[in-house]
């Protein structure tokens, strides 16, 4: 699918740039090229088709929706799919989660949302497909969901409320439920076209920078660390690789599209599938920038609760995978 691409890398750098194919530098620069151009053209189609998906579909309905019905368990999956059709990073998803919790949604539910935000969306499902198929693309989305629900439902039965922040408490008690929608429904797709499109180009510019440094990471791990190098670390030998991978994974920070290439590597370089997972999940969904916006609507307390559980759920979901791949 994309030969022609790594044909232009090739061009480019042994070609134009006239550098000697065994070289490390050549090497990295190739892939950084390669993975570039791949995923760029992965992440503008992606997005664009997903723009045009949300501006039918109103975060405040789904909002509302949720908050009103009675759905016997059903909210926590509704609030894993919501989350992922959103193309929000970790910090991105924080505003949501105010207003989820504002809109009367349980905070359990609310949980599930921010949990499957950042770890599965359009963008990342985009990218998976074109990095590691379509078979590990639907088990990694399928558990991504169940990440998200099982976080949620024990968040919600633990009774977190009173940990809120009273900065949260407050507008609860003074909140009015609005409705406002993305974009009228009156209006012809021609007219929701350009909101569309610069919805598109926001999101290209806000994640681009984190996508361009995980590829030059994973181009230098690709063209400098040799073969196996992360097996005597990271290997299914190794009992504690996946809770080592997720907890050293914490103090980074990017999403879903800046930490797959180097994924890609990892997984290239050696390392189980499902530890290489475990450590992208640990990135984008248990970042330290996050916690600190958190902050704002969660005592210490909670977020320390929030992270337990989401990390060892990632753990756990680390270990499922090493044992299907």
């Amino acid at each position: 699918m994309f030969d022609w691409v790594q044909n232009i890398a090739n061009y480019l750098v042994f070609d134009v740039l006239n550098m000697n194919m065994e070289s490390h530098l050549a090497e990295a620069l190739n892939f950084f090229i390669y993975d570039t151009v791949k995923i760029f053209i992965l992440l503008f189609v992606v997005i664009f088709l997903m723009g045009i998906i949300n501006s039918y579909f109103p975060v405040d309905k789904v909002r509302n929706y949720l908050s009103r019905k009675k759905l016997y368990g059903f909210e926590y999956l509704m609030a894993s799919l919501f989350g992922v059709v959103t193309p929000f990073c970790s910090c991105s998803s924080i505003p949501l989660f105010i207003g989820f919790v504002k809109g009367g949604i349980p905070l359990g539910v609310t949980f599930a949302f921010l949990v499957t935000s950042p770890l599965v969306n359009e963008v990342a499902i985009g990218l998976f497909v074109g990095l590691f198929g379509f078979k590990t693309t639907i088990i990694y989305v399928v558990s991504g969901v169940l990440l998200g629900m099982i976080s949620g439902i024990i968040l919600q039965k633990l009774r977190l409320e009173p940990y809120l922040t009273p900065w949260v408490k407050e507008i609860l008690a003074n909140a009015e439920k609005e409705q406002e929608q993305f974009i009228s429904e009156k209006q012809t797709f021609r007219q929701r076209l350009p909101i569309i499109w610069n919805e598109v180009l926001k999101i290209l510019k806000g994640i681009l920078p984190y996508v361009l440094i995980g590829i030059a990471i994973g181009g230098l791990m690709h063209g400098y660390i040799p073969e196996g190098f992360f097996e005597q670390y990271m290997s299914k030998a190794n009992l504690f690789a996946v809770p080592i991978s997720t907890i050293l994974a914490v103090p980074m920070y990017s999403n879903a599209s800046g930490i797959l290439p180097v994924v890609q590597v990892l997984v290239a370089k050696g390392i189980p599938l499902g530890t290489a997972i475990a450590f992208m999940m640990g990135v984008v969904g248990l970042s330290l920038p996050e916690a600190m916006l958190l902050k704002k609507v969660m005592s210490f307390k909670l977020i320390g609760i929030f992270f337990g559980v989401v990390t060892l759920c990632i753990i756990i979901s680390g270990y499922i995978f090493n044992l299907i791949f």
